[in-house]
């Protein structure tokens, strides 16, 4: 038989997912001797755009995509993907529900590039050059045109095709790649559009869970900045006053950030059965309060609750409808 063919694409993301697997070192080997990748430009093959669109549609058997779809380039890409692949992964944070790049949603592309290339402390644009999608270069008497992909919304991969599977974290964390990976090559997998998780909250694995310990959660009587007073070393980071979204995460990460004193952002994606990630983070904080006078000290609740989750969330949908109709 034929080794399963795979295929990788990093489209708008940080190269953190990509660092994530190659950190599998020889798991990533010994799973690489029996695939055939086909297309995973450019950390491990220098595979050219044409060459895997020559490929016959669904002959891919896996394809991975991290980093979410944020220009015309990525968005053609997607749906490469997808023609060519039989199984279609949302691979890390951003792919599967926008990522904290999808946070540049709350800004128009002209305020970005004005901020970027105009306006920036460090920035020398003495004309207020602007990146432009197409521009014209001569040289040698000869004029070309040269194009760089426009600019889109930030958008989750599912808001552009069909999505198989989904993997969370910011980055996925290596052992439970090994798992998701060990899962695929066997056929262990759930249904399709599931997240392949471990299937706990991070608060299910999280040393510093009162409950873990026999003890009762408290509400939380204030509303502290992780730069403000001394973090606990063993104790539950909400209960001591630090906005942790931990009950709503999963938790394939184990909790990492939790053991070096660092509340959970939520970068595991939602808890099976949530729809809106930011939603279900605000009602689970409002929920853990003493009262309401504390809601007014949470600083940057858009950051705090939408941080990973803004593409995809609702809010975001129904703004854009308001724009439509506008």
């Amino acid at each position: 038989m034929s080794k399963p063919k795979l295929a990788y694409y990093l489209a708008g993301g940080c190269a953190g997912c990509e660092i994530a697997m190659v950190d599998l070192a020889d798991t990533l080997v010994d799973v690489l001797s029996g695939m055939d990748v086909v297309f995973f430009a450019p950390t491990l093959a220098d595979v050219k755009y044409k060459d895997f669109e020559a490929l016959p549609d669904g002959s891919v058997d896996v394809g991975f995509f991290s980093g979410n779809v944020r220009n015309k380039e990525h968005e053609h890409m997607a749906k490469l993907m997808r023609a060519k692949c039989k199984i279609l992964i949302a691979f890390g944070i951003c792919a599967a529900i926008g990522g904290i790049k999808g946070l540049v949603n709350l800004h128009s592309n002209e305020e970005l590039l004005e901020k970027a290339f105009k306006t920036t402390f460090s920035t020398d644009n003495p004309d207020g050059v602007l990146p432009s999608p197409k521009c014209v270069v001569e040289e040698n008497g000869k004029k070309y045109e040269l194009e760089l992909p426009e600019l889109t919304e930030a958008r989750a991969l599912d808001q552009v095709v069909e999505v198989d599977y989904y993997v969370g974290g910011c980055p996925p964390h290596y052992e439970h790649i090994k798992k998701a990976v060990t899962a695929l090559l066997e056929g262990n997998l759930p249904p399709k559009g599931s997240w392949i998780t471990m299937g706990h909250a991070v608060c299910e694995v999280c040393p510093r869970n009162p409950v873990l310990r026999g003890e009762k959660k408290k509400p939380v009587k204030e509303v502290k900045r992780i730069i403000e007073g001394e973090i606990p070393e063993d104790k539950c980071l909400l209960g001591a006053g630090y906005l942790c979204l931990g009950p709503i995460t999963q938790g394939d990460c184990g909790a990492l950030c939790l053991k070096v004193g660092m509340p959970c952002r939520g970068c595991g994606g939602p808890i099976p059965g949530v729809k809106d990630y930011g939603l279900r983070a605000i009602s689970a904080i409002a929920s853990a309060l003493d009262n309401a006078e504390l809601v007014d000290k949470i600083v940057d609740p858009v950051h705090l609750f939408y941080r990973y989750s803004l593409p995809s969330s609702l809010l975001r949908k129904r703004l854009n409808r308001k724009e439509e109709q506008k």
